[in-house]
C-alpha cells in the first residue's frame, strides 16, 4: 500500500495499553473485535470498516465489469461469426464473377474468330462496367438473347459482389472496436481485482482475522434472515393450500383450471429440480470471471450452464437474464428462480428454498450454498422465474 504509512509498533494497541505481540489467540479475538466498530485507527491506515467497505465495492465493481466483458464477449463472437460469413459470401460471390469474365472472355473469342469487332470485345474486357461499355456503342442491339442475358448476369454480380464487399468492410471495422471494448472490460475487471488483492495483503494476520470474524457475523445475521424468509413462505403455502382446497370443495367447477395450474407448477417444479441438481453439481467449484463451465463459472455462467442442463436457454448475462421470465416478489420465491442482486443487477444465483441459494459469489471464492441476504436484504434487485 501507500509509503508515507507509519511504521507499526510490535504490538496492538488495546484500551491505551500495549499487548505484546504473542498474546493469546482468545485475547485477540475477544478484547480486539469489538474495536471495530468504535476505536479510532492509531495511525494512518484506514480502519477495518473502510478496508472491507473497499474490498466489497472494487469486489462488485468487478462483478459488474465481467458482466460487461461477457455481454462484449457474446457480442464480439457473433460479430466475429457474421463477418466470416460475409467473408466467405465475397469469396464465392468473387469466383462467380471471375467465371462470368471468363466466359465472357470466350464470347469475345468467338467473335474475332467469327470477325466481328475486336476492338469492341477487347474494350469490353477492360471496362470497369460492360453494361456503360455496351450502352454507349449500342452494341447491345448486335447480341443475341443469350449474349444480352449474359451480360446482364455478370453487371448484376459484380454490383452484388461491391456491395458484399463493403458491408464486409463495414463489419469488420464494428468488429475491431467490439474487440476494443472487450480488451477494455477486460483490463477493468483485472485491475479492480488486483486492487482488492492489494489491500488484503497489506492486512496484518491479526486484522484478517478480525475481519474473517466480521464476516461470520455478517453471515450469521443472514443465515437468521434466511430462516425467517423460510417461515414466512411456508406460512404462505399453507394459506394458499387451504385456500385452495376450500375453494375446490365450495365449486367444483373450478377443479379444470385448478388442474390446468397444479399441471403448470408441477412443469416448471419438474424444470427447476433438474436445474438444481445440476447446480448443486458444481459446487466446490472456483469462481473464475467470464467462465460458462464446466470446471469453473461466474455467477451468470452457472445460472445460464443450470438452466439450460433443464432445457431452458437463458441469456449469457445477468442484464438480459432479467427480463428472461416472470418477476415474482422474494416472498413468492420458489426453487429454481433467480435471484438477482444490486442496482446495476451485477450478480445472480439460483435460489434453492428456505432462503437460500446456490451462487458462484466472487474471485477466490467457490460455487457454494448460502443465504440470499449475504450481503444485506437491500442487495437484492428482483427474483425471476425462468420457465
Amino acid at each position: 500500500m501507500a509509503s508515507h504509512r507509519k511504521s507499526r509498533p510490535a504490538g496492538t494497541l488495546m484500551a491505551g495499553i500495549r499487548t505484546p505481540v504473542l498474546a493469546t489467540a482468545a485475547l485477540t479475538s475477544v478484547a480486539l473485535l469489538p474495536q471495530t466498530a468504535t476505536a479510532a485507527p492509531s495511525d494512518d491506515r484506514p480502519s477495518l470498516e473502510e478496508v472491507q467497505k473497499k474490498v466489497d465495492d472494487l469486489y462488485r465493481q468487478a462483478g459488474s465489469a465481467t458482466e460487461k466483458y461477457n455481454a462484449a464477449e457474446e457480442k464480439t463472437a457473433k460479430q466475429r461469426e457474421q463477418v466470416d460469413s460475409l467473408l466467405d459470401d465475397v469469396a464465392q460471390r468473387t469466383q462467380e464473377l471471375n467465371d462470368a469474365r471468363e466466359e465472357l472472355g470466350s464470347f469475345a473469342a468467338a467473335q474475332y474468330r467469327t470477325g466481328a469487332a475486336v476492338s469492341d470485345t477487347a474494350t469490353l474486357l477492360l471496362a470497369d462496367s460492360p453494361q456503360d461499355y455496351f450502352d454507349q456503342n449500342q452494341l447491345m442491339d448486335r447480341l443475341t438473347g443469350r449474349q444480352k442475358q449474359m451480360v446482364d448476369d455478370y453487371v448484376t454480380q459484380q454490383a452484388e459482389t461491391m456491395e458484399k464487399r463493403q458491408e464486409a468492410t463495414e463489419s469488420l471495422q464494428t468488429l475491431t472496436t467490439s474487440q476494443k471494448d472487450l480488451k477494455t472490460a477486460k483490463a477493468t475487471v483485472q485491475t479492480k481485482l488486483a486492487s482488492a488483492r492489494e489491500l488484503l495483503a497489506d492486512l496484518t494476520a491479526q486484522e484478517k482475522a478480525r475481519l474473517a470474524a466480521i464476516e461470520k457475523e455478517k453471515q450469521q445475521e443472514a443465515a437468521r434472515k434466511a430462516q425467517e424468509l423460510a417461515r414466512q413462505q411456508a406460512e404462505e403455502r399453507q394459506r394458499q393450500e387451504e385456500a385452495a382446497k376450500t375453494a375446490a370443495a365450495q365449486e367444483s367447477s373450478s377443479s379444470g383450471s385448478t388442474g390446468s395450474s397444479s399441471a403448470t407448477d408441477s412443469s416448471y417444479a419438474t424444470k427447476a429440480g433438474k436445474a438444481l441438481a445440476f447446480a448443486r453439481a458444481q459446487i466446490g467449484k472456483p469462481y473464475v470471471w467470464g467462465a460458462t463451465g464446466p470446471d469453473s463459472y461466474d455467477c451468470s455462467g452457472l445460472t445460464q450452464a443450470a438452466w439450460k442442463d433443464a432445457g431452458v436457454d437463458l441469456p449469457r448475462v445477468t442484464y438480459d437474464q432479467v427480463n428472461a421470465g416472470t418477476t415474482v416478489s422474494i416472498s413468492a420465491a420458489q426453487p429454481g428462480d433467480l435471484v438477482f442482486f444490486y442496482d446495476d443487477i451485477s450478480h445472480v444465483g439460483i435460489y434453492i428454498g428456505n432462503g437460500m441459494m446456490i451462487h458462484a459469489p466472487k474471485p477466490g471464492a467457490y460455487v457454494r450454498e448460502e443465504s440470499v441476504y449475504y450481503d444485506g436484504e437491500s442487495s437484492i434487485y428482483s427474483v425471476v422465474r425462468p420457465a
